[in-house]
């Protein structure tokens, strides 16, 4: 083993070698130059050394300073009058000293011959230590038991000298001196807020504080009182939409405060109820090393409060039956007579053009039923309509068959994997065949249950009531298999079936209620709408106090119309309700915008393409949002290359004055679908010659706006032949050029229509006639088996035999 030299141990501690040496000196080890070897022993009186100077060894402390800082106000009042208020603060300041000081003597200094001496020395040190403590605590106990027996003294000692007392001073005898009751000494570390014991307030409950709570535990030794910090738990947070900060902070379990320092240090100055969006939530959530999980949009349960989210008790519920099929199959003639009511008769062209929600009452249990409409238009209400649906019951005419929107509607049961129903109706005309449409319907893998399928038949009549109860037995037959349950005490929610505007109370949905009880006064967010149920009514138009589950109803209340298949759900919080409503509008905002302007784009590129594209701007306007929801599907189909659709604004209600200015200013035509424009709307839109169309049937607008379009687009050029003229001599005049003596053979030549000169059955010139002459007169036209004299603009290189096709070209309207 090498020896170990000053240089080596001042390069280790990372120390010049000389103020290694000083050092070394000052601790007793002699050393002349970095060269000299160091042993254990002066390693060990080395550390010895630093011990003690550096504060190895703790010194008792011999003053203890207490502050106090106390609060006041002051009215004062000025020379006018007037009173104002000043805030003092007062500081006192007590130094105690110790009287007897136990000083510890010194360790002795360690042996250079002995490597287990800083040891023992530490020993020393720490007993001396124990022992000086114990001390102390003696001593304190001892002066609060002398002041606890003079305070018992003073207060069993009786009064003396009473006589002649005032109220606020007892008064003494002539020339006899009253000596102050002398305190019992005690010593200067007894705590002073022992002796004064303050009344319980409500500083003892943790709602004040004051500055005397500061001395609370001071005699408390701070290593009974400490509490091991808990251990940081990651979780699974669940972000909606929009969230506080104070949600935020409390979904994570922790104060808002470390949210907000955590954004702060992100470059956000928030606040505790400042609002934050899904991103900035999530990147906060992970920089806290939690695990965030975005939620869905409209996802009820990232909107509820824990304390919502009890354990649901499940019960039986109805069945929600939807009635699908093609158009002018009986489907709202067969719930009539199950509903015992006339809605297919108020129906403009007798055909249902909006998604309907009845409650029937039978005698073997409530049903509740969902009409969709049957026109290829409403694809979009079918498809909402078996999403919500637990059973299909598909109508089909006994003498019409399976026709497109039959298909349709099989399509969209099986997508929702929904249990179907088919009810053969019409059964009652003399052309019925039931047979016939089950081989059809076989055909699209719908196979009937005596057949091995899962599909229940059931034959019916809309007019006589022919095997009504027979189809009502089997839906609840169907019900009762499928086990239907929803709870009841979870806060309410559902999906939205339809909505309109109404002039007298305002905007107006159609509810299903899929689980919970909803009431009226409950704050309800569905989609970009809020608000606070101010009534319920239902199909009849009679007002109902509660809805459970399967049960629809008409709800008023709602800031704006929601769009059809939104689900809505019920919050406590109004305030959360509104900003997440806000938040929604806003996002669809940008959406909207955002697609205008890629296609704003695409159409740019379109024309610098292809050439200008011709655009019919449209405004719909309509009763129900389903229907402009349908009407703009529909016309959106009709677009081409040429000619294109552009639906600018689309919502419920009446034509108003802002429709007739934006159609004004961009152009457009208004469509009215089962609505009317106001009476100022009327005005400014006869004044400012605006279009506006009204329809109450769809197809009917439908074919008005594809026979605009056809008149839109460019017509067709097509090239019509004439006649056919023989070149059977040439002329050359100096002047004039060359003119050829011709015989027409079929058909005729006109002087302004195009020729094009064959020679041996190939085209040599495609131009135009400079001059057509029959004798010496100029002439219009020449027909067959006559002679004439002609002469071709621009060309002179004619021969005899030659031919000349005489043509036109005719335009022809296109259609869509």
């Amino acid at each position: 083993m090498g020896t170990f030299t000053v240089e080596k141990f001042a390069n280790e501690l990372g120390l010049p070698a000389t103020l290694l040496l000083e050092q070394l000196k000052s601790a007793g080890v002699t050393k002349q130059n970095a060269a000299d070897d160091v042993s254990e022993a002066d390693k060990a009186a080395l550390l010895n050394y630093l011990r003690t100077e550096h504060g190895g060894i703790p010194k008792p402390k011999s003053k203890i300073t207490l502050t106090r800082k106390q609060n006041t106000e002051i009215r004062k009042t000025d020379s006018e009058g007037r009173a104002r208020t000043i805030q003092v603060e007062v500081r006192k300041k007590r130094t105690i000293v110790k009287p007897e000081e136990v000083k510890i003597a010194p360790p002795p200094q360690a042996k250079a011959n002995n490597p287990e001496a800083p040891k023992k020395i530490i020993d020393e040190h720490q007993k001396n230590i124990r022992d000086d403590e114990e001390k102390r605590h003696s001593a304190l106990a001892e002066a609060q038991a002398a002041e606890a027996k003079s305070k018992k003294e003073a207060a069993e000692k009786p009064k003396k000298e009473e006589k002649e007392s005032t109220l606020h001073r007892p008064a003494s005898k002539i020339g006899v001196k009253v000596e102050k009751e002398k305190k019992p000494t005690k010593d200067a570390w007894v705590d002073r807020s022992i002796k004064k014991r303050p009344t319980k307030t409500r500083q003892d409950a943790g709602g004040w504080r004051s500055p005397k709570s500061r001395n609370k535990h001071k005699n408390v030794d701070p290593e009974s009182s400490f509490v091991a910090p808990t251990e940081f738990v990651s979780k699974e947070i669940l972000v909606p939409e929009t969230i506080s900060v104070a949600d935020l902070a409390h979904k994570m379990s922790v104060k808002a405060g470390e949210v907000i320092k955590v954004l702060m240090g992100m470059g956000m100055m928030v606040t505790i109820n400042q609002v934050l969006d899904q991103d900035t939530a999530m990147i906060a959530v992970e920089e806290m090393g939690h695990q965030p999980q975005a939620a869905e949009d409209n996802d009820p349960e990232s909107l509820l409060n824990i304390e919502d989210l009890v354990e649901p008790i499940l019960e039986a519920r109805p069945p929600v039956v939807t009635v699908m099929g093609h158009v002018d199959h009986g489907k709202t003639s067969l719930l009539d007579y199950i509903r015992t009511a006339k809605v297919a008769s108020a129906e403009a062209g007798g055909i249902t053009q909006h998604i309907g929600a009845y409650h029937v009452e039978t005698s073997k249990g409530m049903i509740t039923f969902l009409d969709t409409p049957g026109h290829e238009a409403f694809s979009a209400m079918r498809a909402r309509g078996a999403k919500a649906t637990d059973i299909v019951v598909l109508a089909v005419a006994s003498d019409d068959g399976v026709m497109p929107q039959t298909i349709e509607a099989i399509n969209h049961s099986k997508a929702a994997e929904v249990p179907m129903i088919v009810a053969i109706n019409k059964m009652d005309k003399p052309e019925a065949n039931p047979e016939k449409v089950k081989s059809e319907l076989l055909t699209h893998e719908v196979i009937p249950e005596e057949l091995g399928g899962d599909a229940i038949f059931v034959e019916v009549s809309a007019k006589t009531g022919q095997g009504i109860d027979d189809l009502l037995d089997s839906i609840l037959l169907q019900a009762e298999i499928l086990e239907l349950k929803a709870s009841k005490n979870t806060p309410a929610r559902g999906i939205v079936v339809e909505g309109r505007l109404d002039k007298g109370r305002g905007p107006v949905t159609t509810l299903l209620v899929q689980s919970g009880i909803l009431s009226p006064g409950d704050t309800i967010l569905a989609g970009s709408a809020f608000g606070r149920v101010r009534a319920m009514i239902d199909e009849s138009g009679k007002k109902v106090e509660e809805a459970g589950p399967s049960i629809p109803v008409e709800v008023i209340g709602l800031s704006d119309v929601p769009n059809a298949g939104e689900e809505f759900i019920v919050i406590n919080d109004e305030k959360k309700a509104r900003e997440v409503a806000l938040f929604r509008q806003g996002k669809f905002r940008d959406v909207k915008f955002a697609k205008q302007q890629a296609s704003k784009l695409e159409n740019i590129f379109d024309q610098m393409a292809e050439g200008e594209i011709k655009v019919l701007p449209l405004i719909i306007k309509s009763d129900v949002q389903g229907s402009y929801e349908a009407l703009a599907g529909s016309l959106g189909k009709l677009s081409t290359d040429e000619v294109k659709v552009n639906v600018i604004h689309s919502a419920v209600g009446p034509v108003n004055e802002s429709d007739i200015n934006l159609a004004t200013a961009s152009n457009a035509v208004v469509l009215a679908f089962n609505v009317r424009a106001d009476g100022g709307a009327r005005k400014l839109a006869d004044s400012l010659e605006v279009d506006v169309r009204y329809y109450s049937i769809i197809y009917e607008a439908v074919d008005e706006v594809k026979a605009a379009l056809s008149g839109m687009l460019s017509p067709e050029k097509r090239e019509n032949i004439l006649g056919l003229v023989e070149i059977r001599e040439i002329f050359k005049a100096s002047k004039i050029g060359t003119i050829a003596g011709c015989y027409v053979l079929e058909g005729l030549i006109r002087k302004n229509s195009k020729i094009r000169l064959l020679r041996d059955s190939v085209v040599i010139y495609d131009g135009e006639l400079d001059s057509l002459k029959r004798f010496k007169d100029d002439i219009k036209e020449v027909k067959s088996n006559f002679e004439c004299g002609l002469s071709i603009k621009n060309f002179n290189d004619m021969q005899a035999g030659d031919q000349i096709e005489v043509y036109e070209i005719v335009e022809v309207a296109r259609k869509l």
